[in-house]
């Protein structure tokens, strides 16, 4: 079938290629593709702006196309084939399919930063003004706003009045911690997408409890304030630094390789400087859809179908297709007050010095496989699409997003084969399809290949670089100097040390961890 061959709904085909623009007026709306049809904003949920994106390059509003390149427009028939040979579909322990160089919990990190950039606070009478987000309320930025929402006086719901509002609200039921949460259980905090599952919800805690952390360090050294910054300023900014180093020098480097990462990011000299080649703005960055709808989301191929949470708990399937409430403690799909008993030992997904440090889990390789559990999603997180797979592949043609091929000819990269794909009967991969298969090619899965991790890279090291409140901004020689922190590095272990989060045993109480 022709990349120009049907309505993306896979409805209607005509023999003559039609334009870009002509596909685009007869595109079908993303809206039945979980559209806000759920009380809460899961992995359905999609962001304003992306309904009705214009074919062409765009260089601002909050989403738009890195690339002016013939959209691919599979049909559903064809999306359904293709999904059907990207579930992993095994039983058992399958270390053949593990990836031993990045960590199980940098998935979820890269979930945390995937909500931090595309975190949306417009106002309700914003909303209704742009309802399609074309223009920008809000550039993308690593200034985790979905810790601080829109800060103490505009949401002072997510701060602890009893320390003056400096340090964020932590909940406390069953003699464990959690996120905060009102009379309902719904929890309160910067973005809502953060209580999706167990693993991101645990992440959210260690990030509240890290800047809680630092208050404390700058109210006993006054000399970490900079200028007329009170407490909670100073923190937020040594916060938000500290995370956009470990962003790029933890898990930036892991995910798209260290020769990428090099070529992208060069500091060599005494300041870095970025090389965007592709991803470039007029004014101020936006969202690319190449980004968003296909080369980020290689993290799902990273997803395990099992995992054990701590010293009690699990191994457990990831999610469970039916309701959450319907099996609470047989799963990790989240939207609900945490269990007695189920917070997290870090060191079971990460490399830091805790309980299960004998037991890192590691992430999937990222290759066109994904977990089985993916493809029936719980409603709370899949709405009336359940399998990720098919909404990846589905989202990707009703965006018009061009084929993989013709993205890494563009980018002067190699081309993979039709033999190397591995697709059913041959012809255009979904980008989507085309990155996963690329990074399992060209990186054996450890990382993301030449296409997938220039995209990725560019993306990150451009929105860091525009960011006037970031540290390459403001202070591009700067180091994190946190006492964890070693030789000026700073990574996602070193942040949970300082935070005291999931580091002990979690077990029944009595004289020690059951056998």
């Amino acid at each position: 079938m022709s990349a120009y061959e049907g309505a993306p709904d896979g409805t209607s085909q005509g023999a003559a290629p039609r334009t870009t623009e002509q596909l685009v007026a007869g595109a079908t709306s993303a809206h039945e593709i979980g559209y806000g049809r759920r009380p809460a904003r899961g992995h359905g949920y999609e962001q304003r702006g992306l309904a009705y994106l214009p074919g062409s390059q765009l260089f601002e509003g909050k989403f738009g196309r890195m690339f002016r390149l013939p959209p691919f427009v599979p049909s559903d028939d064809r999306i359904a084939e293709i999904a059907a040979v990207m579930e992993e579909q095994v039983t058992g322990p399958s270390p053949e399919l593990d990836n031993p160089k990045i960590p199980s919990g940098y998935t979820y990190l890269g979930q945390f930063v995937d909500h931090d950039v595309t975190f949306d606070t417009a106002s309700s009478l914003e909303r209704q003004n742009d309802p399609d987000a074309l223009t920008n309320f809000r550039s993308p930025r690593f200034d985790l706003d979905c810790i601080y929402g829109r800060g103490p006086v505009d949401d002072p719901f997510l701060y602890d009045r009893d320390s003056g509002r400096e340090k964020l609200l932590v909940g406390r039921h069953d003699d464990e911690d959690d996120l905060p949460r009102n009379s309902q259980d719904t929890a309160l905090i910067g973005d809502p997408r953060n209580d999706e599952n167990t693993f991101v919800s645990q992440w959210q805690l260690t990030m509240l409890k890290f800047h809680n952390a630092v208050v404390d360090l700058v109210a006993a050294d006054e000399t970490l304030k900079r200028g007329s910054e009170n407490t909670f300023e100073a923190a937020q900014r040594i916060v938000r630094w500290h995370y956009q180093w470990l962003v790029i020098h933890d898990y930036l480097k892991r995910i798209v390789g260290d020769e990428m990462l090099a070529e992208v990011f060069d500091e060599s000299g005494p300041i870095p400087t970025v090389d965007r080649r592709f991803y470039k703005w007029h004014n101020t960055p936006y969202m690319p859809v190449e980004f968003s709808v296909a080369a980020y989301r290689f993290g799902h191929s990273m997803i395990r179908g099992r995992y054990r949470l701590n010293t009690l708990v699990g191994p457990l399937p990831t999610f469970s297709p039916g309701p959450v409430a319907d099996d609470p403690l047989g799963h990790f799909g989240g939207f609900r007050i945490l269990p007695p008993f189920w917070t997290i030992e870090w060191a079971r997904f990460f490399e830091v010095n805790g309980a299960g440090a004998d037991a890192l889990q590691p992430s999937r390789l990222i290759d066109t496989k994904l977990a089985s559990v993916l493809t029936a999603l719980p409603p709370e997180i899949g709405g009336n699409r359940p399998s990720l797979i098919a909404r990846n592949l589905t989202r990707g043609a009703r965006l018009l997003l061009p084929s993989g091929q013709d993205v890494a000819r563009h980018m002067g990269f190699d081309v993979l084969t039709d033999a190397e794909l591995e697709l059913p009967g041959g012809g255009p991969a979904p980008l989507w399809y085309y990155i996963l298969k690329e990074a399992s090619i060209q990186a054996n899965g450890e990382h993301l290949g030449q296409t997938g991790g220039r995209i990725v890279a560019e993306v990150f090291l451009g929105l860091l670089e525009k960011d006037a409140s970031s540290y390459l901004r403001n202070e591009p020689g700067w180091r994190p100097f946190l006492d964890s922190a070693v030789d000026g590095d700073f990574t996602a272990p070193d942040l949970i040390a300082v935070a005291g989060h999931g580091l002990g045993v979690t077990d029944l109480p009595g004289p020690g961890p059951t056998p």
